[in-house]
């Protein structure tokens, strides 16, 4: 069994169960962020999962990490989250495409656009070792509450993200700028069909969420995406 076989086998126990993980011993802990990506898909295939798209998230240092995005971890919004199932959660605006036509080397056509709320999560009990463990992780995924679509032709300009009644405009964004990331790791990862999703989160600064918080990601007229943060 190689080293990615080796690193999903010790994740997909805690993706399982919920206990939390210690460090990846180094002998199979990923060396850099191929070894983390390979981790990533050998973990999927050890919990049985199939892809739905992609998602790109900040990870350790900045990084922008690349990896399968689940469905078992989409959520329609408004949704409650229990906070206590999520380690060193951070939540952020997000954006999820759904492609109308499969990816090819043409540009994207996409059936729609949805303001998203982030909530990155860690299996590790300490948090990812680096960005490359992080990436192992599955980039950090915790749950993505996407909100109902923006009217057709719409592109969002800005995206903030606070408490509900928040009124701030929130940092300015270009849409082709901030899903291209998204768009050339599915092509490197060979490719989506129509339907398939493609998440960038990070698109305002981190919030960590307390219980008990309600938090919503605004896009202006495309839309929001809110989740409710229960203690249990």
């Amino acid at each position: 069994m190689d080293r990615a076989q080796d690193a999903a086998r010790w994740l997909a126990e805690a993706w399982e169960t919920g206990n939390p993980l210690a460090p990846l011993p180094p002998e199979i802990a990923p060396r850099d962020l191929a070894e983390g990506e390979d981790a990533a898909f050998a973990l999927l295939e050890a919990l049985g999962l199939e892809p739905c798209g992609v998602r790109v998230a900040p990870g350790p240092g900045g990084a922008a990490l690349a990896a399968p995005m689940l469905d078992t971890r989409l959520l329609k919004s408004p949704a409650t989250i229990a906070l206590p199932a999520l380690r060193h959660a951070s939540a952020s605006a997000a954006l999820v495409a759904v492609l109308a036509e499969p990816l090819t080397d043409a540009p994207p056509r996409f059936a729609a656009l949805h303001p998203a709320l982030d909530i990155a999560a860690s299996r590790f009990t300490a948090g990812p070792a680096d960005a490359a463990a992080a990436l192992a992780d599955c980039g950090g995924l915790g749950f993505v509450v996407a909100g109902r679509a923006g009217p057709a032709g719409a592109r969002p300009e800005r995206a903030a993200l606070g408490a509900p009644t928040d009124r701030a405009r929130g940092a300015p964004f270009d849409v082709e700028a901030a899903l291209a990331p998204a768009i050339a790791a599915a092509r490197r990862f060979g490719g989506l069909p129509a339907g398939a999703l493609l998440v960038v989160a990070g698109l305002s600064p981190g919030i960590i969420p307390r219980a008990g918080q309600t938090l919503a990601a605004r896009f202006g007229r495309v839309g929001r995406a809110e989740a409710a943060f229960a203690e249990a």
